[in-house]
């Protein structure tokens, strides 16, 4: 067994002294030390507790003295007391200490101080293992294109027209996309269903409205045809629903004609020009930040498969439960409970299981990936990038620096805040450096595709940093926004 062992005196608190004994599978010992003056404060809080549980006659509850306690009940529960209660914070401090990254709880065996004298304890935890992945240059993923092309844009004019299209009799088959008039009774067992009889009902084949089979009967199908056909039961999957449809008319939309005119009368643009020139831009940012952010997901993921060991339960546990808490939170909000949203999900509570615990584990294996490459590219945050980071967080709280880094370093988190920002470097490393390709297509995309233009950064950088009372000056900044819309 390979072990190494080494010596600190904790800095908080002062006289707690400690041991770190690296172990086998990934775990370490901790041997931990507190005198007896440093442990009297605990013992101390422990009396004050139990004085307020007591009831000795003579003396109110919560104002019995310490030296009354030790007359009627000792020492011993006290002390059992003080050392359940202080035991946390000593192996926290000797956590910190030693920059051990626990990730499961701790076997911890009291090894001297249960009736007397200084404190001793043992401490086993298994540590993050620390992997090293290779690879991670030569990645290439595929993301949707950040450009809309020109049938896309052809595409939501023609949308935007339809919404004044009129619908005009055709003499041909219907096609997806038409309006068709039928009669259509749907039965079970020879008795009509309500909600699928109707006359002269108006439907556009194509829509799923009512069902696939009704699309693929009407696709095809002229004025005057009389259909007859079976579908599946939309809920009961051992009940069929047998559907007699009759085709009265066939219809297609007839497009306004696209004039600058009807543009302006019907929509909230000025002109053809500036529809087209606007929508563009508009999708444009759509499909860029589509892209983007397909990019960053594309990248973890294909980072989290370079990573080939097993991944310790105790990670994957961790994650799964940090997923659950989080589902009941975004859950308790919207009012639903995880019954209700299974059934939504179409999920029994195995298969959410099942999934659970296979994105849990790519989750572990994408930190584990971006923690190797931080290492190895040099990517720790400076100190400037904590003191920003804890900036952030204090005015996203409302709260002051000071107090934000008080409750952090109570908590462990700083040492979880240095490693979040050391894989979102490491993240935002590869993001810049992944080859990316078409999904559709696998050609090349272009990197400027992701960028913004340099006028809309600094146009979204300018208009925060004051107010103006001119009033050519806010025209200006009207027509910049309306510009890169």
């Amino acid at each position: 067994m390979f072990s190494r062992r080494y010596t600190a005196a904790l800095v908080n608190p002062p006289s707690v002294k400690s041991t770190v004994e690296e172990l086998d599978d990934n775990k370490v010992k901790l041997s931990v030390e507190v005198d007896e003056a440093t442990f009297e404060v605990a013992l101390d809080e422990a009396f004050k507790k139990i004085s307020k549980e007591v009831r000795i006659p003579g003396f109110r509850q919560g104002k019995v003295p310490r030296r009354v306690l030790e007359a009627n009940i000792g020492t011993d529960y006290a002390r059992a007391e003080a050392i359940q209660t202080a035991m946390g914070d000593y192996y926290g401090a000797a956590l910190r200490d030693h920059q051990v990254d626990a990730i499961a709880q701790p076997e911890i065996d009291l090894t001297g101080g249960e009736s007397e004298g200084p404190i001793t304890f043992d401490a086993v935890v298994e540590t993050r293992p620390l992997y090293e992945v290779s690879g991670y240059t030569d990645i290439e993923v595929k993301i949707p294109n950040p450009v809309p092309g020109d049938e896309l844009i052809h595409e939501q004019i023609n949308m935007i027209r339809g919404r004044s299209a009129e619908l005009v009799d055709v003499q041909r088959a219907a096609t997806s996309g038409d309006t068709v008039t039928i009669d259509i009774v749907g039965q079970v067992d020879g008795e009509p269903l309500p909600g699928l009889t109707a006359q002269d009902y108006s439907y556009e084949v194509g829509s799923g409205g009512v069902g696939p089979e009704l699309d693929e009967q009407l696709e095809g199908a002229n004025a005057g045809d009389e259909l007859e056909f079976t579908a599946e039961h939309p809920v009961d999957e051992d009940t069929s629903i047998n559907f007699a449809v009759s085709v009265h008319a066939v219809k297609e939309k007839e497009l306004p004609e696209l004039t600058d005119e009807w543009v302006d009368e019907n929509t909230e643009y000025e002109s053809v020009d500036g529809m087209r020139s606007q929508l563009t831009n508009r999708m444009t940012d759509s499909f860029r930040d589509r892209a983007s952010q397909a990019l960053r997901e594309a990248a973890a993921a294909a980072v989290g498969e370079l990573v080939e060991a097993d991944i310790p339960e105790s990670l994957v546990s961790a994650e799964m439960n940090d997923q659950i808490q989080n589902l009941a939170y975004s859950l308790q909000a919207q009012g639903l409970s995880m019954d209700q949203w299974l059934a939504f999900n179409g999920k029994s509570q195995e298969e959410f299981a099942g999934d659970l615990e296979a994105g849990s584990k790519t989750s572990a294996k994408v930190d584990l990936a971006l923690r190797a490459i931080a290492v190895a590219e040099g990517l720790a945050p400076a100190d400037d990038d904590i003191e920003e980071e804890l900036d952030r967080i204090a005015d996203q709280l409302n709260e002051t620096v000071e107090e934000i880094r008080d409750r952090l370093e109570h908590n462990d988190g700083l040492m979880s805040l240095r490693a979040d920002l050391s894989k979102r470097a490491a993240l935002e490393w590869m993001v810049e450096r992944v080859a990316i390709v078409d999904e559709e297509t696998g050609d090349p995309i272009d990197r400027a595709a992701l960028e913004k233009p340099q006028s809309e950064i600094e146009f979204v950088t300018a208009v925060p940093t004051g107010t103006t009372d001119d009033p050519e000056a806010v025209d200006d900044g009207g027509e910049a926004e309306e510009s890169d819309e």
